[in-house]
């Protein structure tokens, strides 16, 4: 073993009580040793009398019987002992200013908070129900267990804010097909993590898994089995309504004109048709761009998709277009010389990309787009969000550069593809990610809205999905929610681990960081 690797090893056996992740912006705690006993039996949330809202709000009430629900199930418990043990913890009370509780989150929400825990009071004050959500899941992550099976919350003040407002998880649900209940526990795990954002990634090449009212065939003849494989409105209404509960944005990818062969058996005429020399091959390309009928279709679906995902944002893809397709088809050939485009089919892909977005602003929606859209010059509105992935095009860095230069928004995920597996500790390379580690203005950093962590499909399905996500997509959580200056990898990797025994007794199956043990393991076989 080297010498880091022992270090590391050894620092699991100082992981301080109550460690928290992400870190929290500011942790004051007691130095004086001041603590409390906590029984699961006899504790309980409330509701402040200072809080605007109180019972019936049901983002509380149910996020106050599932963080009961996980202290009762931390461990196995010291017997219970009904004589006074002073002090003892008994309620968290929880003050909430701001009146409103049926919405969804959004953009501007405010997920601050200010908790405070002792054994005379514990409260959790904060401006919104989203911030009061964040702060009930530190307020669990400081509850520790001794040896005996005791309870314990030591004397401590935090006050936390995230440091970017957009911290998603993309999941691919084209290339392999994620049954719903895998899609709530991530969402489980991402609120655990302080994500506010699931940016599903529904429908692409291999299949096409929505069920679609307006166009029905899309799934009947898209999804890998129409009767199984596929998300009904009743399905994405519940995991939007689940998302909600838990703070968490739902933002939908129904990527175009590339990454589409799914679409074409059930719309008929809606993708090129590819040629050998002067004669149809028989294969199909992108969405056919020169055809009315195209964007009446485009009309019809994004006016429901608009209707049944309530996000401000749509995610629009816009990524790896391949002309090759559009290249060999003589009526688009044709169409190109019309419009005096030459054989720049970039041009002939930013019309496309033009008139969808045209669609998408008619419907009030704003919208995000992968950065070829930006790179090959479309005109987009200022309010754009500009998704930069590419890393084989020249540093990641340089292209939020551009896009902040030219007065966009940027989402950064370039560096964090955690479906790209390596021996080792790969979550350090994704914990040491600046997002803001680029040249440019303090203007255009402001612009840096955060970014997301994404898991493509192509060998990942329920039986991995898991394992393969945590612990190591809560490096880019902490990343995005934590102080810039929280960097440090051994105190990274003690908390981490830590963490991870902590998914493992709320029954997510999180792979370990490296040697060791988790009290318990995980039981879930």
């Amino acid at each position: 073993m080297t010498g880091a690797m022992a270090a590391l090893a050894l620092a699991l056996l100082l992981v301080p009580a109550g460690a928290v992740w992400p870190q929290p912006q500011l942790v004051r705690e007691s130095l004086g040793g001041g603590r409390c006993r906590l029984s699961p039996d006899r504790f309980r949330f409330g509701y402040a009398s200072s809080s605007a809202v109180g019972p019936g709000c049901a983002v509380l009430d149910q996020a106050f019987r599932r963080y009961w629900r996980l202290l009762r199930d931390a461990g196995p418990r010291a017997p219970e002992d009904t004589r006074p043990w002073k002090p003892l913890c008994t309620e968290l009370l929880v003050s909430v200013a701001t009146p409103h509780c049926d919405g969804f989150p959004d953009m501007d929400s405010v997920e601050s908070y200010k908790l405070s825990t002792s054994e005379d009071l514990s409260l959790l004050s904060s401006e919104s129900v989203w911030g009061a959500l964040r702060g009930l899941e530190t307020f669990s992550q400081l509850v520790w267990r001794d040896e005996d099976g005791t309870f314990y919350l030591n004397k401590t003040d935090i006050v936390d804010f995230p440091r970017f407002a957009h911290r998603g998880l993309l999941l691919d649900t084209s290339r392999h097909y994620l049954p719903v209940r895998a899609i709530l526990e991530t969402l489980d795990v991402m609120a655990y993590n302080k994500f506010n954002v699931f940016h599903w990634h529904i429908v692409d090449d291999p299949s096409f898994p929505y069920e679609s009212a307006a166009f029905p065939e899309l799934s009947q003849k898209g999804a890998y089995n129409p009767v199984t494989h596929v998300y009904t409105l009743n399905d994405v209404k519940l995991v939007i309504e689940y998302a909600r509960l838990r703070g968490i944005r739902v933002i939908s990818e129904f990527d175009t004109p590339g990454h589409t062969l799914s679409w074409g058996p059930g719309a008929p005429g809606l993708l090129t048709p590819c040629y050998a020399g002067s004669i149809p091959s028989g294969a199909h390309g992108p969405v056919n761009p020169i055809l009315n009928t195209t964007y009446q279709f485009m009309t019809e679906l994004f006016r429901e998709i608009s209707t049944v995902f309530p996000d401000f944002y749509l995610h629009l893809g816009g990524d790896e277009v391949d002309f090759s397709c559009w290249r060999s088809n003589p009526e688009i050939q044709a169409f190109m010389q019309r419009m005096g485009f030459g054989q720049d089919y970039a041009k002939l892909e930013s019309f496309y990309i033009k008139r969808l977005l045209d669609i998408i602003s008619s419907y009030g929606k704003g919208y995000v787009v992968w950065q070829e859209v930006f790179d090959n010059g479309v005109k987009v509105k200022p309010d754009t969000i500009i998704h930069v992935w590419r890393e084989n095009a020249g540093p990641y860095q340089q292209e939020v550069a551009r896009v902040t230069k030219a007065g966009y928004r940027a989402l950064l995920s370039a560096p964090w593809y955690l479906n790209r597996i390596s021996y080792g500790q790969d979550w350090q390379t994704a914990y040491q990610v600046e997002p803001l580690e680029f040249e440019g203005s303090p203007e255009q950093k402001e612009l840096v809205i955060g970014g997301e962590a994404c898991m493509w499909g192509e060998y990942v399905d329920v039986t991995n999905l898991t394992p393969r996500l945590w612990p190591r997509a809560g490096a880019i959580a902490e990343r995005l929610w934590s102080n810039k200056t929280v960097r440090g990898l051994q105190d990274a990797y003690i908390r981490l681990a830590d963490f991870r025994c902590t998914l493992l007794r709320r029954g997510i199956q999180a792979q370990p960081l490296f040697t060791g043990y988790c009290d318990p393991e995980y039981s879930g076989f």
